[in-house]
């Protein structure tokens, strides 16, 4: 009996200390206490929990403060990486919520306040809570440095700024959270079962509510082949007016961007046309390929190279002589044949000493009369002069 006892008290303390060990919000912060334990968070809106549970929620937990007669109650929610915790943020956050300056992604309103850090999310309840903003400062401080950090996605900069609803704007990742925040009823037609991440907001065009949603695709072909599936089940662009309201839709590479609620179709276009994806690439259209030119065109561009070609060899010989012969005459024996450098082998056909002014047409001042041997043939004597 006592070895069970000793197991059973083993097993609880075994699973005890991952739960107390996993827990991220301190039991006192800047002043505020907490009473007891923080219990853990589950979301009971079922709208709220389908969603968190596409953007992979993990686990959460609940603490209240309170500090005099002021309390404030905390909630903290962890998902499995910084993007889910990013669109899990914008799911929350309320259109008349400001941004706040607890974290680069925060909001606050009278009484509520939310802020994104890594993959873990502060959703804050208190009265007049803009008042305790070193508090929540510290809190924030104080979770972080359990969270998880990481790149957050980057879909939101492809969205049109002009007549945007500002704080509009959710990250979407599943089928059942597009189902809530985007009409038409897409969720299961717009492929995130291949990769796809979208992006949604309203915008106000001629006092009218309009949304905009764009999907990113991993490849070109993906949102082509996407964009015909939504063409087969939907009123899109026309195609199947017995399919219920009209869409608006149109694939930029890797973006596909679809409209819903537009006044007109040329209000949409406007709208359609301002999302860029920043890039232009064409995957259906022919390369470039080398073609040879005729024969003739080959024929005579042989011929001007061939010219071209002589013309500066005649150029450059003619500038070489006559700088040589000019630098002769200007200054003989001074840089071109100084008799100390100058080197001929020639054959002695003639009895007549070889002098290498004879090259040039010209003969300087007379100089000492030099001795010819009589007696050396001719036609048949090699001489070398230095």
């Amino acid at each position: 009996m006592r070895c069970q006892t000793w197991s059973l008290a083993a097993t609880l303390l075994l699973f005890a200390v991952p739960a107390f060990a996993q827990r991220i919000l301190p039991p006192s912060v800047s002043g505020w206490t907490s009473q007891g334990s923080p219990t853990n968070q589950v979301p009971t809106n079922s709208a709220q929990a389908s969603a968190f549970r596409e953007y992979g929620y993990v686990s959460g937990e609940v603490r209240s403060y309170s500090h005099g007669n002021d309390q404030i109650a905390v909630a903290l929610y962890k998902f499995k990486d910084p993007s889910g915790a990013y669109g899990a943020y914008s799911f929350l956050r309320q259109p008349d919520m400001a941004k706040a300056d607890l974290t680069e992604h925060s909001s606050i309103s009278s009484d509520r306040a939310l802020a994104l850090t890594g993959n873990l999310i502060l959703d804050i309840h208190a009265a007049h809570i803009a008042e305790n903003e070193r508090q929540l400062k510290s809190l924030v401080s104080a979770a972080a440095q359990q969270a998880q950090d990481g790149l957050l996605p980057s879909l939101w900069q492809h969205l049109p700024q002009n007549d945007i609803v500002p704080r509009s704007d959710r990250y979407i990742l599943g089928p059942q959270t597009l189902n809530q925040l985007f009409p038409g009823n897409l969720g299961d037609s717009l492929g995130f079962q291949n990769g796809a991440e979208a992006e949604m907001a309203h915008y106000r065009l001629n006092g009218q509510d309009v949304q905009l949603l764009i999907a990113d695709f991993p490849t070109p072909q993906l949102a082509q082949q996407q964009l015909a599936t939504l063409q087969k089940k939907f009123n899109v662009n026309g195609s199947n007016p017995a399919a219920g309201s009209p869409l608006y839709a149109k694939r930029t590479i890797t973006l596909l961007a679809v409209v819903a609620g537009a006044p007109s179709q040329a209000d949409a276009g406007n709208l359609l046309s301002a999302v860029h994806s920043g890039t232009e690439l064409t995957w259906n259209e022919p390369t470039f390929q080398f073609k040879e030119p005729r024969i003739e065109v080959m024929i005579v561009g042989s011929i001007v190279g061939s010219g071209i070609i002589c013309l500066f060899a005649i150029i450059a010989g003619i500038s070489f002589g006559g700088l040589r012969l000019i630098t002769k005459r200007v200054m003989p024996g001074k840089v071109f044949d100084r008799s100390e450098y100058v080197q001929i082998l020639q054959l002695g056909l003639g009895s007549k000493p070889i002098n290498s002014d004879d090259f040039y047409g010209y003969s300087p001042a007379p100089t000492e009369k030099v001795r010819v041997d009589k007696n050396l043939p001719d036609r048949v004597a090699l001489r070398i002069f230095r």
